[in-house]
């Protein structure tokens, strides 16, 4: 069973940057972010691949950017000019699959908060 933690979640204002971490137990093909605000549906939010290959939804794409150092077991999040449309849990997953174009993943984190206020 591979096991993720995710960290880096904090309160902060709009316009201001926050970096998470995930930290992964063992090789997956891969690693993605999603989040989920209240009321909200999960959202897929950006996926790496072990070769580094990344795939980002386009509700973040030119703000947040995904990083990874294998020897470290760690992905990065970084997010660069948060709205506060980005307050939501975000979850670390990993083994990524696309079904009719939706993601889902087999192993999930628990989840670190990030919230954004004006």
């Amino acid at each position: 069973q591979v096991q993720l933690a995710e960290s880096g979640g904090a309160l902060v204002q709009a316009g201001d940057s926050l970096k998470l971490a995930c930290t992964f137990s063992e090789r997956t093909r891969n690693i993605g972010w999603f989040r989920q605000a209240p009321g909200k549906e999960r959202e897929f939010v950006v996926s790496i691949g072990w070769d580094g290959e990344t795939y980002y939804a386009d509700a973040v794409k030119g703000r947040f950017t995904t990083s990874r150092d294998n020897a470290k077991s760690t992905v990065w999040l970084q997010m660069n000019n948060l709205e506060t449309e980005d307050t939501a849990t975000y979850f670390c997953a990993g083994d990524l699959t696309w079904r009719r174009g939706n993601p889902d993943a087999k192993y999930w984190g628990q989840g670190t908060q990030v919230t954004v206020s004006l």
